[in-house]
């Protein structure tokens, strides 16, 4: 294999929080911020609910992984979504105010969507907030699973091998919500970082990503000998082409950018 470009790895963290490869010669740096909730986040087990682990969220406090050091960049992409499934309780000020699917006594459950809702509220807020944050911020809309005939831990499958054609399916459920969410919280921190003179763009792979119910896993996420029992996967995305159309799109939005 020939590289054009051997780039310098500066990434950091135990546990790949950060992911940043530098190409010199083009004084490009790409960088990934592993944060799933964006917000400060803590595992906790042994918890007493039942449930095996639970995620605490501080919803009002992001996380320092990306925030301490986003301003350098020119370009910066918010993506979060399916982590927020998982069962996790609600903290604003340090103290905790609900959560979701937690089965902890006296603890109102305020749905997956209150939790995403605040979040991404917070993150916007943060970088129309920071003084020294120049760049242009797209964020990437929510990227559907395609489970049929049950959930990924009830015989959920996707065994379709072709794409959708557009009136064959529709945006629906869980992920219609999450979506929505996105596009109004978009809406507001764009308007507030305009007063700020900062943009935000919407990079919209959902309903193209609805799209593609044949580029999962499935049941193939792993080889042939191995005698592990394996969740069919139709969340992640693994066959050439669904992905490589984000990059597409997100490239294409650049250089609009330079000719604006």
């Amino acid at each position: 294999m020939i590289k054009v470009e051997y780039p310098k790895d500066d990434s950091s963290g135990d546990h790949g929080e950060l992911t940043s490869k530098h190409y010199i010669t083009y004084n490009f740096t790409l960088a990934n911020f592993w944060s799933p909730y964006l917000v400060k986040y803590e595992k906790v087990q042994n918890n007493g609910s039942g449930i095996g682990n639970l995620f605490n969220l501080y919803l009002d406090e992001l996380d320092e992984e990306w925030t301490r050091k986003i301003s350098e960049f020119d370009y910066v992409i918010v993506s979060a979504g399916h982590w927020f499934a998982l069962p996790a309780a609600f903290y604003i000020n340090r103290e905790r105010i609900g959560c979701h699917s937690c089965k902890l006594e006296n603890v109102s459950d305020l749905t997956t969507f209150y939790g995403y809702q605040m979040a991404i509220r917070s993150t916007f807020e943060a970088l129309n907030g920071m003084e020294n944050y120049k760049g242009i911020t797209y964020l990437r809309t929510f990227s559907p699973s395609h489970f049929e005939n049950g959930t990924w831990d009830h015989g959920g499958h996707c065994h379709r091998t072709k794409p959708y054609k557009r009136n064959e399916t529709t945006l629906e459920g869980d992920s219609l919500k999450y979506y929505i969410i996105q596009l109004e919280e978009f809406k507001k921190a764009k308007e507030e970082g305009e007063k700020r003179g900062l943009k935000h763009r919407l990079l919209d792979i959902t309903r193209v990503m609805l799209l593609r119910p044949d580029g999962h896993p499935d049941t193939h996420g792993h080889w042939i000998h191995d005698q592990r029992i394996l969740h069919n996967d139709c969340l992640h995305w693994c066959l050439p082409g669904p992905i490589d159309t984000w990059n597409d799109f997100l490239l294409h939005m650049i250089q609009m950018e330079s000719k604006s």
